[in-house]
């Protein structure tokens, strides 16, 4: 392992990328964050087949940009931040936008990881890029898709 300090930022609603991110975390080090929603969804938020719910209000709005509920001390610590979550709507979650507009990732190397019940990464990284510095370099990493192997995470790893 190099001397580059690594953060894993995850939003998981189910606790299924949050696994993943733990794994990733011990994988490489790296410290962990979780990417919490300042007001916690329910499971009727996160109904994706009702219209009116939460989740699918805020993935209609490309400009919802949901409150998170903590912050990092100091993400200039950080070289290498991966940063996880499930695939809604073919794509991240606002609140990985909001995320990612909360700090300076100038010069930092972003990982994306995502969880999905099927979808693959899609338009994600090209949905993010404006959320950071053009100086911030983000790489499509993985997208797990039910269980994950060693393997998978060990190759996840070496793309920061």
């Amino acid at each position: 392992m190099n001397d580059s300090k690594k953060l894993v930022a995850y939003f998981s609603a189910s606790g299924v990328t949050k696994r993943a991110a733990q794994a990733l975390a011990k994988a490489t080090g790296a410290e962990l964050y979780e990417i919490a929603p300042e007001i916690p969804y329910t499971n009727a938020d996160l109904n994706w087949s009702n219209a009116k719910s939460r989740s699918s209000v805020e993935m209609k709005n490309p400009n919802s940009r949901p409150a998170i509920a903590t912050s990092v001390d100091d993400i200039s610590r950080y070289d290498t931040v991966y940063v996880g979550f499930p695939i809604w709507w073919y794509v991240a979650p606002t609140i990985i936008n909001t995320f990612l507009e909360s700090y300076d990732f100038f010069g930092k190397t972003i990982v994306l990881f995502a969880t999905s019940g099927g979808s693959g990464f899609g338009k994600t990284v090209n949905a993010l890029e404006n959320s950071v510095s053009p100086s911030a370099k983000i790489v499509e990493g993985a997208v797990f898709r039910g269980r994950w192997s060693d393997n998978q995470i060990a190759e996840l790893a070496q793309k920061g």
